[in-house]
């Protein structure tokens, strides 16, 4: 079986938004590379599918998917091998998205288990794989053991060459972490750090740049020092128009930014911004 064709051809549906050829194209070929035994394929094609089912939320199928692929590499002896962790990465994520928490957990642990057999402690792959179970940490409520990944995977993303945004969206996603332990002046450290990243780039800030700007202004609000608050605020507000326009997320600033304004004792400004939150959220319904 032509794995390369099979790849450009899915990708030409997604280009194309024909996502309704997919399933039906997707089973197509896993039924050609089993007759064919082709087993290489065979794990290429339902690594694809656990992806393609998550994105549209049919967890069943990603389910069977991970199982099927899962089952064949311990029949091939390939259950140590970093293809195998991959697979078992994949599977976990859909398993977190579809909220059963402690599955995707089992399958995280085993591929860490494979990759410390495999792969230097500094290898980036390390990273990806704290990051996501960090995410599903938080999720479980278990958010020291979080923050714990959380730290493995800055340590080697600090390391990386040219990383700079990496690791300003990571120290990001760390300071949430501390939001949630009521560690605020954690989270206002590491936030500044993170700001200070984002803001080398210049008129190009990334995306999360807004992010980390909400954050800092979350912990001036909870340390009472309103008028920085604000400020960090208002340009979170400035970034979020920059790259997404006036979206819901924007609302929620300007509610944020309402409170704050209550604080401060600027009733006229706090209805401002209240008016401005309002209006979105009802040209959104």
């Amino acid at each position: 079986m032509d794995v390369n064709a099979f790849f450009t051809k899915l990708d030409e549906f997604f280009a194309g938004n024909e996502i309704d050829k997919v399933d039906p194209f997707l089973c197509a070929s896993l039924e050609q590379a089993k007759e064919e035994e082709d087993y290489g394929a065979y794990i290429s094609i339902c690594n694809e599918m656990i992806g393609f089912y998550r994105s549209v939320s049919e967890f069943r199928k990603a389910y069977d998917a991970a199982e099927d692929v899962l089952l064949l590499m311990e029949e091939l002896q390939l259950d140590r091998s970093e293809h195998f962790a991959t697979t078992l990465l994949n599977a976990a994520t859909a398993y977190r998205a579809a909220g059963s928490y402690k599955q995707a957990y089992v399958y995280y642990e085993q591929a860490l288990g494979i990759y410390e057999g495999l792969i230097a402690p500094e290898d980036y792959r390390y990273a990806g794989l704290f990051n996501n179970m960090s995410i599903l940490l938080e999720k479980m409520e278990r958010n020291d053991e979080a923050i714990t990944y959380a730290k493995k995977a800055l340590a080697i993303i600090e390391k990386l060459e040219q990383g700079e945004m990496e690791t300003a969206t990571t120290l990001t996603n760390l300071a949430l972490l501390y939001f949630k332990v009521s560690a605020y002046e954690d989270a206002r450290q590491l936030l500044e750090r993170a700001l200070s990243l984002f803001e080398k780039s210049g008129e190009n800030t990334d995306a999360h740049y807004s992010g980390a700007l909400a954050g800092i202004g979350e912990a001036w609000y909870h340390m009472h020092e309103y008028g920085k608050a604000l400020e960090a605020y208002e340009k979170a507000l400035q970034e979020v128009e920059k790259h997404f326009g006036k979206n819901i997320s924007y609302a929620v600033l300007c509610e944020n930014c309402a409170a704050v304004c209550q604080c401060l004792g600027d009733k006229e400004k706090q209805q401002a911004y209240l008016q401005s939150a309002a209006q979105i959220r009802e040209a959104g319904r």
